[in-house]
C-alpha cells in the first residue's frame, strides 16, 4: 500500500479566537460608523488592504493543496478497494451516501433560500463591501461544457482556475499511478504526500493570521453595511445547518431500511455518541463511542473494527451537502445563475473533494473543501474568508451528521455479509499493509 498522508505540525488558531475576531470586527465597525464616522476613511485605508492581502494568500493555497490531497486520496481509495469484499462494499455504500448528500443539497438549499430569502438589504450591502462578484457572461451549452472538462493543457487549466478539468486529470493520473511498479508507484505517492504536507504547513501559516484577517474584513464589512452584516451571517448559518440536518436525519431511515435495525434502538445507541461528538467536534475522537454503539446494535466486531476506522478516514457524509450549501448560498447572494453544467460540476467536485479530505482543523478543511467547489462552479471565493469565521457553528452539525451516518453505514455494511467475506477482507487488508 502506498504511504498515507502523515500530517506535519500545522499552526493552529482556536476557532473561538477567529469567531471572537469576527465579533470584534463587526462591533468595532458599527461603533466607528455611528460614533466616529470621520475616522472611518483612515481606519478603512488600513483594514481593507490587510483583509485583501489575507484573502489573496488564502486563495493562493487552494489549487496546489487540493491537487496533492486528491492524488493521495485516490491512491488510498484504490488501495482500500483492493482489500477485499468488505472494503469494496463499504466504499460502494460510502459513494452512494456521498452522492445522495451532494444531490440533496443542490435541491434542498435552493428550496430553503426560496422559503427563507437572503435579506435583500444585507445581501446587497455585503456584496458591495466584499466585492468579488462573478462577471456575467453567456451560459455555455452542454456540448461546450462536456468539451471543457477535458483539458488540452492541464497547466493552462490550473493557471486559469478551471478546477474541474484539473481535478479530473489528477484523478485519472492518480489511478494510472496505481498500475505502475511498486517503487515507481510509491515514489509518486510520496512526492504528492510531501507536496500536500508542505501546502498544509503553508495554509496553516496563512490561517494562523485568521484573527487579523477576519478582524480586518469584518470591520470593513460592518462599517459599510451596519447591523445588516450580523443578520446576513446568522441567516447563512441557519441555511447551512438546516441543509446538513437533512443528512443527519437520513441516517435514521438508512439504519432502519438497509441495516434492519429498530429505529428506537438505533436512536438510543446514538445518544451517547452524539453527545460526545458535540463536545469534541471530532469524528476521530468519537471512534471508541461509535464502536460501542455498534456493539449495542449487534454489529459484528469484525465489521465495525474494519469499517469504522475506514469511515473516519474516508467518509464524511455531511461534507458534500454542507460544502455545496455554502457555494449555493454565495451564488444566490451574488446573483450567479447556476447552469446545468455548473450544477454537475459542483456535484462531481463535492464528492471528489470529500473523498480526498483528511482529518484537518476545521478552518483548513473548510477552505480546502469549499474553495475548489466554488471555483468549479464559477462562484466568488472572496466571501469564504468571512464565512470561515462562523464555521464553528455549522461544524457542530457536520460532526453530528458524520458520526450518525458512520454508525448507520457500518451497520448496513454488516447486514448480509457472510462470515467468510469478513475473514477475506481482514486478511487482504493486513497483507496490503
Amino acid at each position: 500500500m502506498s504511504p498515507s498522508l502523515a500530517l506535519p505540525p500545522i499552526a493552529q488558531v482556536s476557532a473561538l479566537w477567529t469567531f471572537a475576531a469576527l465579533a470584534a470586527g463587526l462591533l468595532g465597525g458599527l461603533a466607528l460608523a455611528f460614533a466616529a464616522p470621520n475616522a472611518l476613511p483612515a481606519v478603512l485605508a488600513v483594514a481593507e488592504p490587510v483583509g485583501d492581502l489575507w484573502l489573496r494568500a488564502l486563495q493562493a493555497t487552494i489549487v496546489p493543496l487540493v491537487a496533492a490531497l486528491l492524488f493521495t486520496g485516490v491512491v488510498q481509495t484504490v488501495a482500500t478497494a483492493s482489500a477485499g469484499a468488505l472494503a469494496r462494499r463499504s466504499l460502494g455504500l460510502f459513494l452512494l451516501v456521498l452522492g445522495f448528500s451532494a444531490a440533496m443539497s443542490l435541491t434542498v438549499t435552493p428550496l430553503l433560500l426560496d422559503l427563507l430569502p437572503i435579506p435583500g438589504a444585507a445581501g446587497e450591502a455585503l456584496r458591495g463591501s466584499l466585492g468579488g462578484a462573478a462577471a456575467s457572461g453567456p451560459v455555455p451549452g452542454m456540448a461546450d461544457y462536456l468539451k471543457s472538462i477535458v483539458p488540452t493543457n492541464v497547466f493552462d487549466a490550473v493557471a486559469n482556475d478551471r478546477m474541474l478539468p484539473m481535478i479530473l486529470f489528477v484523478s485519472v493520473f492518480a489511478m494510472a499511478s496505481t498500475r505502475l511498479e511498486a517503487h515507481q508507484r510509491d515514489l509518486l505517492a510520496t512526492f504528492f504526500a510531501a507536496v500536500a504536507s508542505a501546502m498544509l504547513v503553508v495554509i496553516g501559516w496563512v490561517l494562523a493570521a485568521a484573527p487579523v484577517g477576519v478582524l480586518a474584513l469584518s470591520l470593513t464589512v460592518s462599517a459599510k453595511t451596519g447591523a445588516a452584516a450580523i443578520g446576513a451571517l446568522a441567516h447563512y448559518v441557519l441555511v447551512v445547518v438546516l441543509t446538513g440536518s437533512v443528512v443527519w436525519l437520513a441516517g435514521y431511515p438508512l439504519a432502519a431500511l438497509l441495516a434492519r435495525k429498530p429505529l428506537g434502538a438505533f436512536a438510543r445507541a446514538m445518544v451517547p455518541v452524539q453527545v460526545f461528538a458535540l463536545s469534541t467536534q471530532s469524528s476521530l475522537a468519537s471512534l471508541p463511542a461509535m464502536l460501542g454503539a455498534c456493539r449495542k446494535l449487534g454489529v459484528r466486531d469484525s465489521t465495525s473494527e474494519f469499517v469504522m476506522p475506514l469511515a473516519v478516514a474516508l467518509f464524511r457524509a455531511t461534507s458534500p451537502a454542507m460544502n455545496l450549501a455554502v457555494v449555493v448560498y454565495v451564488a444566490r447572494w451574488y446573483g450567479v445563475e447556476l447552469s446545468a453544467g455548473m450544477i454537475v460540476s459542483g456535484w462531481i467536485m463535492a464528492v471528489l473533494v470529500s473523498l480526498s479530505s483528511v482529518s484537518l482543523p476545521g478552518t483548513i478543511s473548510y477552505v480546502a473543501s469549499v474553495g475548489p467547489i466554488a471555483i468549479a462552479m464559477g462562484v466568488p471565493v472572496g466571501p469564504l474568508a468571512l464565512l470561515v469565521a462562523v464555521e464553528v457553528l455549522p461544524d457542530l452539525m457536520r460532526t453530528l451528521g458524520n458520526v450518525t451516518m458512520d454508525v448507520a453505514v457500518t451497520a448496513a455494511v454488516d447486514r448480509g455479509m457472510p462470515e467468510s467475506a469478513h475473514a477475506v477482507g481482514a486478511g487482504d487488508d493486513e497483507a496490503g499493509d
